[in-house]
């Protein structure tokens, strides 16, 4: 089939059911998800496992307006104000998501590149689903102001924990076990060096241009092609596209705030359909089939990441001396899981696909578990806000 129609096809069928399942009372992305089950070689193979990675181009599309967005999110000024204790709760609950699933995970397969892949996977949240839940209650309160601190914060992050764990778990896959210091430290760390530098590069180029432009028809094209130009060149030299994207995001709302405002709102315009292709692709991904077999993993995982995130969770605020509230129920309002999550699986299966059979394997489990499981924590992680919320006694409150 023509691949335009694909696209045309995959966009109405997300769009439509992530209509039905929001109004089920579920996040629109597990219609979005589910779609991309149905269309995808679990069930109708309309959308063929061969013409998915062909469009991956899309994702890699979608990956880059993520980063970016979440990178005009991190000011300095706005995390300066949060306090000390916020980045302590943060470090809290994304190393314990982390730390607990690679070690779970290590003593179910005895694979450590394994290990450091999931749980490089564990701590990225989803600030939508969380942010919708805290709406719809009015929630408002000490709890409630650390919950949008954390999930807004901790996926960037989950982006540098990634960057270490996938550079040292592909040293592992294909030089052996035994590691250097070079292998280990260096390698990562010139990896993450030169995206930063280069996201930076490109941001300040980007800011220097838009300050001499007041159309907003300007502001669109010229910060879409950074977009496209630092997801590009992170392929071409094998960088992380996340980072690179997320550091010219930074760069942008930390240099001229007006500028970066208005290429944020300008970019937000293209961002629905985006999403949905991106989301569509991911469920398309899932093999049913395969899900059986990695039961046990996908059980694993999400026992893991829930514990790790709560135990974590109070054990950074329990550092940070925080409110009583924060310490018993922050991790029980940071469990969603979606987009940042399935982007680095779908970025595993790209980056470890081509490294032998054990990186088909890891980049295979990584894109069925993780499909598997956001269902999973983007269902269940709404009501987990809102028990959070409500036994915090900030649920209903007027604004």
């Amino acid at each position: 089939m023509d691949t335009l129609f694909l696209v045309g096809l995959s966009i109405i069928m997300g769009f439509a059911g992530g209509k039905l399942f929001k109004k089920l009372k579920f996040p629109s992305v597990v219609g979005y998800l589910i779609m991309g089950i149905i269309l995808g070689p679990s069930l109708l193979n309309i959308l063929e496992l061969p013409v998915v990675e062909n469009m991956d181009i899309i994702s890699d599309f979608a990956l880059g307006i993520v980063a970016f967005s979440i990178g005009t999110s991190l000011r300095i000024a706005v995390m300066r104000n949060l306090g000390a204790g916020v980045f302590t709760i943060i470090l809290g609950e994304s190393f314990g998501a982390f730390i607990l699933v690679a070690a779970a995970v290590y003593l179910l397969t005895k694979k450590m590149y394994l290990a450091l892949v999931f749980g490089a996977l564990a701590p990225a949240s989803a600030p939508a689903g969380t942010w919708v839940v805290l709406q719809e209650y009015r929630a408002k309160g000490p709890l409630t102001n650390t919950i949008l601190a954390v999930v807004g914060l901790d996926d960037g992050l989950a982006i540098f924990i990634y960057a270490f764990a996938a550079a040292i778990a592909k040293v592992l896959i294909v030089g052996g076990h035994t590691l250097s210091f070079k292998q280990m430290i260096l390698t990562p760390v010139a990896g993450i060096l030169s995206a930063i530098l280069m996201g930076g590069v490109i941001g300040l180029i980007l800011i220097s241009l838009l300050r001499k432009l007041q159309d907003k028809k300007d502001y669109f094209i010229l910060s879409l092609g950074a977009i496209v130009l630092c997801t590009g060149l992170s392929k071409m030299f094998d960088l992380s596209l996340i980072l690179s994207n997320m550091i010219l995001g930074m760069v942008m709302a930390n240099t001229y705030l007006i500028t970066s405002k208005r290429a944020s709102e300008v970019i937000e315009n293209i961002t629905p359909p985006v999403y949905v292709m991106f989301f569509v692709l991911a469920g398309a991904h899932l093999q049913i089939k395969l899900l059986l077999g990695m039961g046990v993993l996908g059980i694993v995982y999400i026992i893991g990441r829930t514990l790790g995130l709560i135990s974590g969770a109070f054990i950074g605020a329990s550092i940070a001396k925080a409110d009583e509230n924060i310490r018993k129920y922050l991790g029980f309002a940071i469990l969603s899981q979606a987009g940042v999550a399935i982007g680095l699986a779908l970025l595993i299966s790209k980056e470890f696909g081509p490294l032998g059979e054990a990186g088909k394997q890891v980049a295979l489990l990584a894109i069925n578990t993780i499909a598997a499981t956001t269902i999973f924590f983007e269902v269940v992680g709404p009501f987990t806000t809102k028990y959070a919320i409500t036994k915090a006694g900030e649920a209903g409150r007027k604004k």
